[in-house]
């Protein structure tokens, strides 16, 4: 069995000391960071979706699948930036301002990561301006938002707006989820699109980019 296979199975299977490892055995016999990510990780993290919406995976499979695929990118990570290496794409992720759940953002992140983007998660409840100031400093090519409660949706449009504002609304797409979100409201506050779950959210975003 190659390491690459063994690095997709423990992602998988979410085994996160399986996948520290393995990827460490794999940065010592000179294995790429990227031909790691696009060999064992985005396929796993992929497959890891698909079981979802096939209803056979659910959250917890999910959280733990998501935390091997980060276990992998702690080592991968450094390698790539002192090397030099870039990520496709870059992504700007966070709760809205008011709403301290990040369950299905850090999900989504985990997806998003896993699939072969850069990720930089803000966490939760994050002001418009803080949302602004990132997509200023870390020139992404897509935004996205969460919110779990409908008295924090509102903070969605005042976001959007934010980068309106700012003169960098054309500059990104943006993506909104969460339990009460719906693809009417993406379309009502200017959103560029709506998914109702985390693997959704990475084939919009990858959708998004091949239109752009």
């Amino acid at each position: 069995m190659t390491q690459s296979k063994e690095l997709y199975d423990a992602i998988l299977n979410g085994d996160a000391k399986k996948a520290y490892a393995v990827t460490q055995a794999a940065i010592d016999r000179g294995l790429a960071p990227m031909t790691l990510i696009s060999e064992s990780m985005v396929p796993a993290m992929d497959e890891v979706g698909r079981l979802f919406e096939a209803e056979e995976y659910f959250v917890p499979e999910l959280l733990l699948a998501g935390r091997a695929m980060k276990s992998s990118m702690e080592l991968l990570r450094p390698l790539m930036i002192s090397s030099g290496q870039k990520f496709s794409t870059r992504v700007v992720i966070g709760t809205v301002k008011g709403d301290l759940h990040d369950i299905g953002k850090n999900i989504v992140a985990s997806m998003l990561e896993g699939g072969g983007f850069e990720v930089i998660d803000l966490g939760a409840d994050v002001a418009p301006e803080k949302f602004v100031a990132a997509v200023e400093e870390r020139k992404p090519q897509i935004v996205c938002m969460s919110a779990l409660l409908t008295v924090t949706m509102p903070a969605m449009k005042t976001t959007i707006d934010a980068l309106a504002s700012a003169g960098l609304r054309t500059k990104v797409k943006v993506l909104i989820g969460g339990a009460p979100v719906t693809s009417q409201y993406a379309k009502e506050i200017g959103a560029d699109g709506y998914s109702e779950n985390a693997s959704g959210a990475v084939s919009l975003v990858k959708n998004l980019l091949a239109v752009a």
